[in-house]
């Protein structure tokens, strides 16, 4: 049976501390590439679930975005006097929550709206997001018909690590997609499975 050397330990230990390190820093940046493309595909999920609200209650609901210190919240909210979902009859208590809040970080930590400098616009017809996230117009709303119809637009998520999606609703069909943009090409791809 042959001795090992102080020496040899020390370079053995060596080699397995460089490998850990490698393997966890690995695992690391998995996981919040994870979480941010998780999240996408949850925010897509709400969008047609407040879409399947309007469709089951033949009325308008909408899924809100408001701004605070802490990033931004969503609730889904219906129509309460068959105008619409508006941002006064919110205010006043007339379209009401029919989904809670929620917040991405919340449920997806390191994950938020936002989007890495110099993103290019997933709508070809469309403007970058620069420093605005929600790109639904004015309200931050994007609102359901009971027809199935939308308000188009696209809502930008970064990860911790700055990986990038975006889930995008088609105002006809009120349907949505999730992409991700791959910084090496600069280009958006379908998010696969």
């Amino acid at each position: 049976m042959a001795a090992f050397s102080l020496i040899e330990m020390v370079f053995a230990l060596g080699i397995a501390a460089t490998l850990g390190v490698v393997a966890i820093s690995q695992t690391l940046v998995t996981l919040d590439d994870s979480r941010a493309a998780g999240a996408a595909r949850y925010l897509s999920t709400r969008l047609q679930r407040t879409r399947m609200e309007a469709l089951t209650r033949n009325t308008s609901t909408a899924l809100r975005f408001s701004s605070s210190s802490n990033g931004y919240a969503f609730a889904a909210y219906v129509d309460g006097n068959g105008n619409g979902v508006l941002s006064k009859d919110i205010q006043s208590g007339i379209d009401r929550v029919v989904q809670p809040p929620g917040r991405l970080g919340d449920q997806f930590p390191g994950v938020e709206f936002g989007a890495i400098a110099g993103l290019p616009a997933a709508d070809p017809s469309g403007t970058p997001p620069g420093s605005d996230p929600i790109r639904l117009g004015s309200s931050d709303m994007v609102v359901f018909t009971a027809t199935g119809t939308a308000t188009p637009g696209s809502l930008y998520i970064c990860g911790r690590r700055n990986t990038q999606y975006v889930v995008r609703i088609f105002g006809e069909t009120g349907k949505t997609t999730v992409l991700v943009f791959n910084t090496k090409s600069g280009q958006w791809n379908p998010l696969s499975n």
